[in-house]
């Protein structure tokens, strides 16, 4: 340690916002070059190396082949699979000195594609796995917790080519199988969730969440032991509700109602129920705008812009991640004023489902609105009518108050499906706790947690989007079928650390430890230098990776501090006692079982106590 290049921190950082920034920086693993961007020091490197050791062992283990692509990417292969313009803001983009355009690369499914499609022609050549472990670049808006959020990290993506669809099955269950083996051995609590694809596509697709509560996805669990995204989550088909007694549509006066506060008081105050129950927000169906951006497509020569209306209950928020994953690969934000000016049928506070859809799709020549019963309606354009979604919540039969589209009034006893429709049904609100599971087991839970990992089942997206082709038994081409694997490693590092570390420091599992054994020389004798040296010696005889703190000006106060803030799991104090009673002091990180041997004994003391921390 007298040379290593390191310092360490007695204050924390005053921007580290979780524990795994605060410690890593304090313990001189790595330090911060700019918002989202990491310098790695020697110590953190022998962590992240060792990581990616467990990695490269399990991909090894199932017949992966590793490559190594460029971080600098041109902009054709992503523009052929529209995932130029899909990225939007989230990818570095940039010229070279000729006006051609590259990127720095997000993920590499594209070029992954092309080589194989560079060298192999057949079916002969299939199936084969392909990984490499490269640096990553994404425009986050705001990164955060240190390694855990940040624009340029390091993955380990795998891509597998199969001839057919139970080829892609089978390696998806390998690769799998792998990333349960290397969370484990990593020491990495996980989650295995149903996900969305996203802009990825493909047919199928899970997440390996860390349960931390400094997590920025939430996931379900139900009774049964199955866990979802909160974005993948189905809700349980909600029977018809009987409305052959529910009376016939109305518009009623509700002034300054413009809020579901405001309604339900102005609905008690002035249209009481009949049956003596009050209004409730429930009893609301809202219809929230929002603006679809989608990103240029084989319709459309540029990226465009579409309004969507979506009726949700009102007693629910709407989730906009969620609600994004069904639009995937298109980007949503609420409306703006242009938006709702383009549109004038939509009577802001007033919006209602009548000038929406298939009612403004159905409406007569004249004008009139399919099912409405005053005279002040908004003429719309059936060929221009906004499209209406409306939330897998809302039963057909289900009874209404909803926006008149005319300002000061609502209609009460809108039935959906009597007197309106929509045009399809979406995930759109919030989850809450207690809520059904997509499988009926029982309510959710929720957790926080960390992506670390996620599989995909891509299918035949980029293959046919590249021409990926392979002469199949018959001689005849057919696409390849491709699955997508990633770990975020510098991510799980950071993880690792969120998961081992007490106040005082670091505790890293043995197995990724920048060293394996500690050996701290105390005091300022001469002897207790010399018996650590010996020690030290005797250690990497055997094999054993050593941390030595020889530094002869540094008080035992500080040497202790520092071995419990950088985390080895054995730590061996050479000292006094080594002096005058010819002991060495052992213990773990933790402080636990601790105990003085005798100096000849301390090296086998320590290996077996290694080999028993090893498992």
């Amino acid at each position: 340690m007298s040379t290593l290049f390191l310092r360490t921190l007695r204050e924390d950082p005053a921007d580290a916002d979780v524990d795994s920034a605060r410690l890593l920086q304090r313990a001189g693993y790595i330090r911060k070059a700019a918002p989202g961007i990491w310098t790695w020091l020697p110590l953190g490197l022998r962590v992240l190396n060792n990581i990616e050791a467990v990695v490269r062992a399990e991909m090894a283990g199932i017949g992966a082949q590793e490559v190594h692509f460029p971080a600098l990417l041109p902009r054709e292969p992503y523009e052929a699979t529209h995932r130029w313009e899909e990225y939007g803001d989230n990818i570095f983009r940039l010229k070279d000195r000729h006006q051609a355009d590259y990127l720095l690369a997000p993920t590499h499914e594209e070029v992954f594609t092309l080589l194989v499609k560079d060298l192999y022609s057949s079916y002969k050549d299939l199936p084969v796995t392909l990984y490499q472990i490269q640096t990553k670049y994404r425009d986050e808006f705001r990164p955060r917790a240190g390694l855990i959020r940040g624009r340029e990290f390091i993955m380990k993506d795998a891509y597998s080519f199969t001839i057919d669809e139970d080829g892609l099955r089978q390696a998806y269950g390998e690769e799998r199988a792998a990333y349960e083996r290397i969370f484990r051995r990593l020491g990495v609590r996980y989650v295995i969730v149903h996900a969305v694809s996203g802009p990825m596509g493909g047919s199928q697709s899970e997440e390996f969440l860390a349960p931390l509560a400094i997590g920025e996805d939430t996931f379900a669990q139900s009774e049964s032991g199955k866990a979802w995204n909160v974005e993948a989550l189905t809700t349980p088909e909600t029977e018809d509700v009987d409305f052959s007694s529910t009376s016939a549509m109305e518009t009623l006066d509700t002034p300054d109602s413009t809020t579901i506060e405001a309604l339900v008081a102005q609905a008690n105050a002035l249209h009481p129920r009949a049956d003596g129950r009050t209004w409730q927000a429930d009893d609301i169906l809202k219809n929230v705008v929002i603006a679809v951006k989608h990103p240029e497509d084989d319709q459309h020569d540029e990226p465009w812009r579409e309004v969507v209306v979506i009726g949700v209950p009102g007693d629910r928020q709407v989730d906009m991640k969620r609600l994004e994953a069904q639009f995937a690969p298109a980007e949503i934000e609420e409306a703006d004023a242009d938006d709702l000016k383009a549109h004038p049928e939509l009577v802001a506070g007033y919006i209602g489902p009548m000038a929406l859809g298939p009612q403004a799709r159905g409406a007569s020549e004249a004008g009139e609105l399919a099912g409405s019963d005053d005279e002040e309606d908004v003429d719309v354009d059936a060929g221009s009518a906004v499209r209406y979604l409306i939330d897998a919540h809302v039963a057909r039969g289900s009874a209404w108050i909803t926006g008149a589209d005319r300002v000061g009034y609502h209609r009460f006893n809108a039935v959906y499906g009597r007197d309106f429709e929509a045009d399809g049904t979406v995930e759109a609100v919030q989850v809450r706790q207690g809520d059904m599971s997509p499988d009926g087991s029982g309510p959710l839970s929720f957790q926080r947690g960390v992506e670390i990992g996620q599989v995909f089942q891509l299918g035949l997206k980029y293959s046919k989007a590249l021409g990926l082709n392979v002469l199949d038994h018959n001689g005849k081409a057919v696409p390849v079928w491709m699955g997508c694997y990633g770990i975020g490693v510098s991510r799980v590092l950071g993880c690792i650390a969120e998961f081992h570390h007490d106040d005082k420091g670091l505790a890293w599992p043995v197995n990724i430890a920048p060293a394996q054994v500690h050996v701290l020389a105390t005091g300022k004798k001469a002897e207790a230098f010399d018996a650590a040296e010996t020690l030290v010696k005797e250690l990497e005889s055997r094999g054993i990776e050593v941390l030595y703190d020889d530094r002869r000006k540094v008080s035992p106060g500080v040497k202790f501090k520092d071995a419990e803030l950088i985390g080895v799991p054995l730590v061996a104090v050479v000292g006094r006692d080594t002096v005058e009673n010819g002991t060495i002091d052992i213990r773990l990180r933790n402080g636990e079982q601790e105990e003085s041997v005798p100096a000849e004994q301390a090296a086998q003391n320590l290996q077996d106590r290694l080999s028993a921390l090893l498992g």
